[in-house]
Formats: structure tokens, C-alpha cells, sequence
């Protein structure tokens, strides 16, 4: 499986959305440099509240562009970077990508899938419905279905930049499914 990277973004100060970049700099067990979100430890506030001392397993936020289209079609517009990823993808599921997933992004950045985003009710603050948009439950199961990206660790750091190839590592089977982190 291969995409592409259509925009990178970042953000040295709490704010829901994060302004598009030239180029992003991974830094290996830390984030996106720079980036509030960055660091060893989980920097979401939320998340350090309740123990500052747990790993941090959402050092880079992705989303695929083609939820921006979906999104579009209910009647929201939305751009890259204003729901808070920093890494911005068109041709990969991201959301159907098991727990471990490996994602080899240009000239050797790496990031390790951990699992999904949990969007918080900031998102109706930003466009109101947007929530309704990105969870919902499964018609079948029932079971809550988050939209809004993944989350992962960077494993190795580099550039990154719109247009930069992305190329997907699946771990060894039994697949995790995604949770939310």
C-alpha cells in the first residue's frame, strides 16, 4: 500500500488547528519538532491532568484527505491542518491500518501506527456538527467509529514534505485493530 503526503503542519502553541508548513522535521521518540504535542511524555491536556508521566503515544496526529471530501459532502469544509494533524495523507486507510503499522514516509522517517484519535467537543467548537461527522456508531455493531486520524510514535526521524511518497510496513499477523489512544 502507498500514498502520498499532501500537507504537512505544526504548531509550537495549544491551538485546535495547526498551520500549514513547507516541511516538518520528525524527531525519532519524540514528534514533529516544534510542535506542542512533541515529547517523551503525553503533552495533550487532557492527558496530563490525568498522568503526566505516561509515554506518549501521540507524538504525530495523521489524517486522510479523504475524509476532507467526505466532510464536504454533509456540508463542512475543511482543510489540511484545521482539525490538528500534522501530517496530512491522500490514497492510504488510514483508519483500517492495524496497531504497529509501520509508515515510511520520503527520504526515511518513520512512524508507528498506536492507534486512533479521539476527536473532544472542540471540533463543534471549531465547525458546529463537525463531531457528529467524525463519530458515529457502526450500524451493525453499534460500536463507536472515530474518523478523525490515527496517532503514532516517530521511530525514525527526517523531512517531511507534501508530495513525499508514504509507504505502509504492515507488523507481523495476528493484526491489532486500532483503539483509541
Amino acid at each position: 500500500m502507498r500514498g502520498t503526503v499532501t500537507a504537512v503542519s505544526s504548531n509550537g502553541e495549544y491551538a485546535f488547528s495547526k498551520p500549514n508548513r513547507p516541511a516538518i522535521t520528525l524527531l525519532a521518540g519524540l514528534g514533529v519538532e516544534g510542535d506542542v504535542h512533541a515529547g517523551v511524555t503525553v503533552k495533550h491536556r487532557s492527558r496530563v491532568a490525568q498522568d503526566p508521566t505516561r509515554p506518549n503515544l501521540r507524538q504525530v496526529h495523521l489524517i486522510h484527505e479523504e475524509l476532507f471530501d467526505d466532510l464536504a459532502a454533509a456540508g463542512h469544509t475543511v482543510a489540511p491542518g484545521e482539525l490538528g494533524e500534522n501530517i496530512t495523507t491522500r490514497g492510504i486507510d488510514l483508519l483500517g491500518l492495524p496497531a504497529g503499522t509501520l509508515l515510511r514516509i520520503g527520504r526515511g522517517a518513520v512512524i508507528e501506527v498506536t492507534g486512533l484519535r479521539n476527536p473532544c467537543l472542540q471540533i463543534d467548537a471549531f465547525q458546529n456538527g463537525l463531531l457528529k461527522q467524525v463519530v458515529g456508531r457502526d450500524e451493525k455493531t453499534g460500536d463507536v467509529v472515530r474518523k478523525a486520524g490515527i496517532m503514532g510514535v516517530v521511530r525514525t526521524g527526517g523531512e517531511v514534505r507534501p508530495g513525499d511518497p508514504v509507504e505502509v510496513e504492515l507488523p507481523d499477523e495476528p493484526h491489532r485493530p486500532l483503539q483509541q489512544v
